[in-house]
């Protein structure tokens, strides 16, 4: 048995990707099983009122700022607020899953840095420069550098009084993306071999935004690193220096960890390119789970029957297939390539004629009031007609339609429905749609989802609908593509039915010479897409159930590769063996 720390900034309150992994994590009979103590850290946000601090149903057990005592450690937790000028709140959440009947109860410790003591900080930052070359003077204008930074010494201190002698220890400390790097970086510095270190890569950082900001994308970036790789060479030695962004900065210090671990395989890959694979760093691969639930025929169609009737209540028909797409609305999601697909999609239905929808489920602003989601619905037809401003459309929604109603213009057999809403149920999306409909009809009653990401990890999204018999779309990219491929080999589901990996990476052409990739623009791009799209809608044709019989083994395939693509399934294959190997 063990001691967990995961530093990030979701300690409190799910916010997106890691969030998603910490209620996994914490939910898993596996992880409880293995694992003796957690502690989640975080920074505490001065807005947040005393009743929220640590979300719903959790327990504040030392708070000076609220005047909460209760902990067995309250004064060494009080002495330590007044040495570094700080604020802590300790005590429990709760996550939950319902669907497992698993309920977890890790301790909190959150620090509030904003008056935090000047001396120790610039003691702090010289060490750091002297023990790893880490330069923050360049940083101290970015306030999120600023905050991880300062919470670093408080939290070591204050993770030594919460321990104390029977910890239990050894003691991992994990950094969830860079925001725990300073705590890590104190750890190694101060040689307690009590604590190991371990850096969670959900992505790389310094990648993320040459992929988002290359008119080439996925299709330059891939092809450079398969490239500069095979000669020798680094991200750096092609892209330049890029310790001008504080991320980077301080993800590139992961290489002096016990271990790294990384979400996807091209995670491996880019980690690689950035050089952290050097020095006493190993990095393992460590999968992100995926919902798996058991679901009936009969339930299926329930669900797909609620999406069919919305659909004849917005576009006059109903459609044969329900096609979903659940996301963000960011470049990294790739959208655009929907509507590729969607162009061939739409001729091979009509030629049998059939007909289609797809409902694309995203938001840039927040949940709408009911009251306001009926008025838009009464005065012009919302979701089908937008308009701009809130609380309809805002900033890229307003885009977004754009391109949404010039598709649906010469659409015969599919039409798409913008839903800009965070929520799928009569009160929050409209009288149109069927009462008793819930957020897992999208889920449990789509055809099709897609996710033709240009960066993407892991994607946990993507898969949500496996095991519902959904046949899921995915760029070769995304990190699950590698987990689906090993999963499906090691149960003998060599076909992969339930899952089409789009690649929009391979070249017509084949090999061609690293300066030549690096010139890959929006030309190259769009050509391969062009090609590409249409081969997956002629397997999304040959792969949609067509009898009931066909709907049933989807949904038992699907429903097999997700049971081993569990949270359970990745503690015990992937997590807790990364785990050792840093105690190595």
């Amino acid at each position: 048995m063990s001691t967990i720390v995961h530093v990030t900034h979701e300690a409190v309150e799910k916010i997106g990707g890691i969030g998603a992994v910490l209620q996994g994590l914490l939910t898993s009979r596996k992880y409880d099983e293995a694992v003796g103590r957690s502690i989640l850290v975080g920074p505490l946000f001065h807005w947040t009122p005393s009743s929220q601090r640590l979300g719903k149903g959790g327990e504040i057990l030392f708070s000076s700022i609220d005047g909460v005592h209760r902990a067995a450690e309250s004064w060494a937790l009080r002495e330590i607020e007044r040495r570094f000028n700080v604020s802590i709140v300790y005590g429990r959440r709760v996550f939950e899953d319902k669907d497992m009947g698993v309920t977890a109860r890790p301790e909190v410790l959150l620090i509030e840095t904003y008056q935090a003591d000047q001396q120790m900080e610039n003691a702090l930052k010289f060490k750091l420069w002297q023990r790893f070359g880490l330069a923050s003077d360049r940083y101290e204008s970015i306030g999120d550098y600023e905050q991880y930074l300062r919470i670093a010494e408080t939290a070591y201190e204050a993770l030594k009084v919460l321990l104390g002698q029977h910890g239990p220890w050894p003691c991992h400390v994990i950094s969830h993306e860079y925001m725990g790097m300073p705590l890590v970086l104190k750890a190694l510095l101060e040689g307690d071999e009590r604590f190991r270190t371990i850096f969670y890569a959900h992505e790389v950082a310094t990648v993320r935004p040459i992929v988002e900001g290359h008119p080439g994308h996925d299709t330059m970036f891939y092809n450079v690193l398969e490239a500069a790789m095979r000669e020798g060479r680094c991200l750096e030695d092609v892209f330049g220096p890029q310790d001008h962004y504080y991320k980077h900065a301080l993800i590139s210090r992961a290489r002096h960890c016990h271990n790294i671990f990384a979400v996807g395989d091209y995670v491996v890959k880019e980690l690689q390119f950035l050089g952290l694979d050097s020095g006493r760093a190993n990095v393992d691969l460590v999968y992100n789970g995926v919902p798996a639930f058991r679901i009936s025929l009969a339930e299926k169609t329930k669900s797909k029957s609620r999406l069919q009737r919305y659909a004849k209540a917005l576009l006059g028909f109903t459609p044969d297939y329900v096609l979903t797409h659940v996301t963000r609305l960011v470049l990294s999601k790739g959208l655009w390539r929907d509507f590729r697909v969607l162009e061939h999609l739409d001729r091979l239905l009509a030629e049998k004629g059939l007909k289609g929808v797809l409902f694309i489920l995203s938001s840039q602003g927040g949940q709408r009031r009911p009251e306001d989601v009926r008025q838009m619905e009464a005065n012009y037809g919302w979701p089908m007609e937008h308009k701009l401003g809130y609380p309809d459309l805002v900033h890229d929604e307003a885009f977004f339609d754009v391109g949404v109603k010039a598709y649906n213009k010469i659409a015969k057999a599919i039409k798409i429905v913008f839903v800009n809403q965070f929520g799928w149920s009569q009160e929050l999306c409209g009288h149109r749609m069927p009462a008793g409909s819930e957020f897992m009809d999208i889920r449990k009653g789509s055809d099709v989802e897609f996710g033709q990401s240009i960066y993407e990890p892991f994607g946990i999204a993507q898969l949500e609908p496996l095991s519902f018999g959904a046949l899921c779309v995915i760029s070769n990219v995304c990190g699950c593509a590698g987990f689906v491929r090993r999963v499906a080999e090691q149960i003998g589901a060599a076909d992969g039915r339930n899952v089409i990996v789009a690649d929009y990476v391979r070249l017509p052409q084949g090999q061609a010479s690293l300066e030549k990739l690096r010139q890959l623009g929006m030309k190259e791009r769009d050509a391969i897409e062009e090609k590409n799209s249409r081969s997956v809608a002629a397997e999304i044709l040959a792969r949609l159930p067509k009898t009931p019989a066909e709907m049933e083994h989807l949904i038992e395939s699907g429903h097999a590769l997700a049971e081993h693509m569990s949270w359970d399934a990745v503690v015990e294959n992937y997590f807790l063996p990364g785990l050792a190997r840093a105690g190595r």
